[in-house]
């Protein structure tokens, strides 16, 4: 019903204004049967079956000490991360997948969970990425992955705590909480390895960041790794490697363990003092003019190198520096030298050949990290449940489980849009999707509702994971 107002105003216009709903207000029972409030979620789990993760979980969690009577262990931390993926942040909110037991089997209520979490100690955190690793090359190969190199983005990033969970300490920005740190695969978008660490960890901590890099290589498929592992020779390497990060990775141990891995890097730089000067004495001409991705030029953007101008003998044979200046967007923090220059500088190193401009662009690439970190803590890290630190490693590791699920899945089910989606837009239009579990001569059919819009991209989807990972 429609109510009609009609109002006088003083130029004798009359306005409508009409009383809308934002609900059809349908009779509600409770009789339905036979349907699932998730049955794209049910992509994530076969995914994760058929590619050898849910068995390799199984086989890391063999020597946990529990004995399990229902319950395998690997199925549980399958189940957890598909619900992460799902976007949980704790383990009650399981009860959603296993109030749907029709398409995900029997699934461990939160107790089981909890005792699960707990069983994750040292030997089992060293053998989850291994069967993660194992998993990620059956993707890779399903997809068709043929990459000419590999780029590894470190970043770190600050976790609030609201309680006084273990090794939750003050951090730079004056806060409270942690500060994990991890590694991504650009060409990909997955995580390949990462650490929680405590509030008060340094930025800039060397051995953070090698043991960060020999966790990230392991994870790679036997090809891409062959030729980058500790004593392995130069022409052993199959796939070139890069290593970009800020200017926390600017120490002489990682770029050293960087070169001893035979990959190439691309590190921010701090603009010192000795950068400062250097840049008082380039000349208007030295500067190039910096470009964008689609070969044109990026406006009011110049680069040029300072190698020359800056001792780099302590880096290492190869070493460059390279600077850009940019007209400093509204908002920018700028040092005083900034301020009196007019212009925003940033600097980075690299043992790359080739020209600067060039170089420039592949180290903004870097930017992207950001993005994937936001992901990540919206895919269950953005607050560890837990108040013991260990059970939080284990989440921290399962949360990365269910990262990769949504990037496997992007990489061998989807394509368009939704291959490039974030978490939370596959969530609203392919998890979240009601379906009706129906069994014709034993088979069962899931029915998706044939007034969704993306119904054809989730039953696309289905069909490509059969085909490819059979």
């Amino acid at each position: 019903m429609i109510v009609e107002i009609a109002f006088q105003l003083h130029g004798g216009l009359s306005l409508k204004v009409h009383r809308s709903r934002s609900v059809l207000r349908p009779q509600v029972t409770t009789d339905g049967h036979g349907l699932v409030s998730r049955a794209g979620a049910g992509l994530l789990s076969e995914l994760a079956d058929r590619s050898g993760l849910t068995l390799g979980l199984s086989q890391a969690m063999a020597g946990c000490g529990i004995r399990w009577h229902t319950h395998d262990p690997g199925v549980v931390l399958t189940h957890l991360a598909v619900a992460i993926a799902d976007g949980a942040d704790c383990l009650s909110d399981m009860q959603v997948l296993r109030e749907q037991t029709e398409l995900f089997g029997p699934v461990a209520s939160r107790p089981t969970a909890w005792r699960a979490v707990q069983a994750v100690a040292s030997v089992e955190l060293r053998a989850i990425p291994a069967a993660v690793a194992a998993a990620r090359a059956r993707v890779w190969a399903a997809a068709g992955l043929d990459l000419a190199a590999v780029t590894l983005d470190f970043d770190a990033t600050l976790l609030e705590s609201y309680s006084e969970k273990q090794d939750a300490a003050p951090t730079y920005k004056r806060g409270f909480g942690f500060h994990p740190f991890g590694v991504w695969c650009d060409e990909t978008n997955e995580p390949l390895a990462a650490m929680l660490r405590p509030g008060n960890a340094g930025a800039n901590n060397t051995n953070d960041h090698v043991e960060l890099l020999d966790a990230a290589i392991d994870a790679l498929p036997v090809k891409y790794r062959a030729g980058h592992m500790i004593g392995d020779k130069a022409d052993l390497v199959e796939v070139a490697m890069l290593v970009r990060a800020d200017s926390a990775g600017a120490t002489h141990g990682f770029v050293r363990a960087i070169v001893e891995a035979n990959a190439e890097y691309t590190i921010g730089y701090q603009i010192d003092g000795r950068v400062r000067d250097a840049l008082l004495l380039v000349q208007e001409e030295d500067w190039s003019a910096a470009v964008e991705t689609n070969g044109g030029v990026r406006s009011g953007a110049f680069v040029t190198e300072l190698t020359d101008l800056v001792d780099m003998d302590g880096w290492g044979s190869g070493c460059r520096l390279v600077c850009r200046r940019e007209r400093p967007h509204p908002g920018a923090q700028l040092s005083i030298f900034d301020t009196d220059n007019g212009w925003r500088h940033t600097a980075f190193i690299t043992n790359s050949t080739g020209d600067s401009v060039v170089l420039e662009l592949r180290q903004r690439g870097h930017a992207r990290v950001e993005d994937r970190v936001r992901c990540w803590k919206a895919t269950g890290m953005l607050n560890p449940p837990f108040e013991d630190y260990v059970r939080n490693q284990a989440w921290t590791a399962i949360t990365l489980l269910a990262s990769c699920l949504l990037s496997w899945t992007q990489l061998v089910c989807l394509d368009g849009d939704l291959a490039r989606a974030e978490p939370k837009t596959l969530r609203y239009r392919i998890f979240h999707v009601a379906a009706r579990l129906v069994r014709r001569h034993g088979r069962l059919i899931l029915r998706i509702d044939d007034t969704w819009p993306w119904r054809h991209d989730l039953a696309t989807a289905f069909t490509r994971l059969r085909t490819r990972l059979c």
